[in-house]
């Protein structure tokens, strides 16, 4: 079953395949969120500083009736903080606001701030690499399991990569059916670099996809079903985000095996470059 699958991060770390995403839900929300899907199984949850929603995971995981170490955590750092001082008060920050002792996962959640994402040529390598000083520095003193990175490009990774004293463990970058890079995929992979899928579904837009579904149909899947299995097929965690316990449940029923011949049309599906009207998220998202 899903629930008991894992990888194991670089440093030895286990992390469950799948996991729930957080974003877009309030405090009260998430801790609902939370209580339900670790009540139907889950055992990974992912928020960030940016959800303004880690109260109601730490309110979440302490009425949940699971033992904490029984779930893995994960949270970003916000893209703003560009400072080693900065970076390392927000962990802290974060871990009051979680309730916890320890974070499982802390990961720079992009290497621009917001505003400024994939817009100007300012890739702010040496506040990147002082941050990552910060994440490791949190590491190092037992704040956290796990540090890694969000969104970060090929020479985002290497500029952190020729400097760091710990190596990232993760990058979580969108990946789904139509808009997949392979090419930064494969580089985390021969760095010890665990690609996390977030908005596996397109953020929706991929479910009026035909062509997709006819795949899903030939499985006896839902297209959101086959979604996560593509990106659990490519190596990556899967990060699918719902506040409802029905959906959750789905998206954990995952057994099947998408065939070679099957992955390799969805791998070469036309590239979606419109998510939609709904301008309540850039295409990127705050995975």
């Amino acid at each position: 079953m899903i629930f008991d699958e894992t990888y194991e991060l670089s440093n030895g770390v286990k992390i469950p395949k799948l996991g729930l995403g957080t974003w877009l839900l309030d405090n009260d929300q998430t801790a609902q969120a939370v209580c339900e899907a670790v009540k139907i199984g889950y055992r990974h949850i992912d928020t960030a500083q940016a959800y303004g929603n880690e109260e109601g995971v730490g309110k979440g995981l302490a009425s949940c009736g699971v033992p904490r170490e029984q779930i893995f955590v994960t949270t970003k750092v916000r893209a703003e903080h560009k400072t080693y001082e900065t970076a390392s008060a927000s962990i802290d920050e974060s871990l009051q606001k979680l309730g916890l002792d320890y974070i499982d996962l802390v990961i720079i959640h992009a290497p621009q701030p917001w505003k400024e994402f994939r817009s100007i040529d300012n890739r702010y390598f040496n506040e990147n690499r002082e941050a990552w000083r910060a994440l490791e520095d949190a590491y190092k003193a037992g704040k956290v399991k796990a540090i890694g990175l969000s969104n970060f490009l090929q020479d985002d990774l290497e500029n952190i990569l020729t400097s760091c004293t710990v190596k990232p463990m993760v990058n979580q970058v969108l990946c789904h059916i139509s808009n997949t890079p392979f090419e930064l995929i494969d580089f985390c992979n021969k760095n010890d670099i665990l690609a996390e899928a977030y908005s596996p579904v397109a953020h929706g837009a991929i479910l009026g996809n035909e062509e997709v579904k006819a795949i899903a149909d030939k499985y006896g899947v839902s297209i959101a079903q086959l979604c996560l299995k593509y990106d659990l097929q490519l190596g990556a965690v899967v990060l699918p985000k719902t506040a409802n316990p029905a959906h959750m449940k789905d998206n954990s029923e995952l057994d099947f095996v998408i065939s070679d011949e099957d992955m390799k049309t969805l791998k070469a599906m036309k590239k979606i470059e419109d998510y939609g009207k709904d301008k309540n998220f850039p295409v990127f998202e705050k995975g």
